[in-house]
């Protein structure tokens, strides 16, 4: 097989693109590197069957054409940056939806008819049922970050129904480990390593959060894949374990850490479980490689 995965240069992208080489495939990474590191691709560098290709997802042409004989999307590349989206509104839109729908559209032009994507499980804002199924319904979105990956998740559905698509849609909780360049544990690190002796939080340190570790992340994309047939494949990926913020420091107040910061989230994975899935690392294990990657690679506290 060759795989196109955009965003490949990232975090999960990067270690996705190393599974796959490792599995004999072939792999094109597609990036811009506006937050993915051309560093985390050396490995890949050195190996048959890779090709790196620096470009945006706004460049239709060249993305067309960079797409070209490739048999499976992985549509990785995303605008993360969920707290500061009120003050750039017009970004998720660009880099989330538009983008999706120029990946759907080279994949249209080169007859590629599979594709998976990382949504979110903040797409489910604020719910009510924890852990939050698949099947729940939406309520008011909170962020513009999960607004947009909605508005994704509805575009690749159309696309299945309307031109023969095979999509599966992740919606992820918070992915720890190597190559983890941003989030919770990273901003609680870079500010405990400047000052160890005091952590200013965000919210009221009642947050609760899922983690999944990334390469259990990767084996349950890859098992999915291999095994749900449907047209449209939709399953949450996250730990049935969370974690509270929970040190006498000093917070912010509010339950809320930012706008759109959704105070809990915990998925129901019943549905990829079926499949034969489980994760083999908890999320204090997780949190360890995440915090000894960060310490041996102390080079991307200063990129972020």
């Amino acid at each position: 097989m060759r795989y196109f995965i955009t965003g490949g240069a990232g975090y999960i992208g990067s270690n996705l693109t190393d599974r796959l080489l490792a599995d004999g495939h072939k792999v094109v990474v597609y990036d811009n590197l506006s937050t993915g590191f051309e560093r985390f691709l050396l490995g890949a560098k050195s190996l048959p069957g890779f090709e790196f290709v620096p470009g945006d997802l706004l460049d239709t042409d060249k993305l067309a054409k960079a797409m070209n004989g490739c048999d499976f999307v992985f549509h990785l590349a995303a605008n993360a940056d969920v707290r500061f989206g009120t003050e750039h509104p017009g970004r998720d839109l660009e880099q989330n939806t538009i983008a999706t729908f120029n990946v759907l559209e080279a994949m249209r032009k080169n007859a590629v008819k599979k594709i998976a994507f990382s949504s979110t499980g903040s797409i489910y804002g604020e719910p009510d049922v924890f852990p939050t199924p698949e099947t729940a319904p939406f309520p008011v979105q909170t962020s513009l970050y999960g607004a947009s990956k909605l508005a994704c998740e509805g575009l690749i559905s159309a696309y299945c129904e309307g031109f023969g698509f095979q999509a599966w849609i992740f919606r992820f909780v918070s992915i720890l480990g190597e190559r983890y360049t941003h989030g919770h544990v990273f901003d609680f690190y870079k500010k405990l390593l400047s000052n160890p002796d005091e952590l200013f939080i965000l919210g009221d340190g009642h947050q609760k959060k899922s983690y999944l570790y990334v390469q259990d992340c990767i084996d349950a994309m890859l098992l999915a894949i291999d095994k749900a047939g449907e047209r449209v494949n939709i399953l949450n990926l996250g730990s049935d374990e969370y974690i509270e913020v929970k040190p006498k420091l000093s917070y912010a107040g509010g339950e809320r850490g930012w706008i759109g910061d959704s105070p809990f989230i915990l998925l129901d994975c019943t549905k990829v479980r079926s499949l034969g899935w489980a994760p083999r690392v908890g999320i204090r294990d997780a949190v360890t490689r995440t915090l000894d990657w960060l310490s041996k690679e102390r080079w991307v506290l200063d990129k972020r």
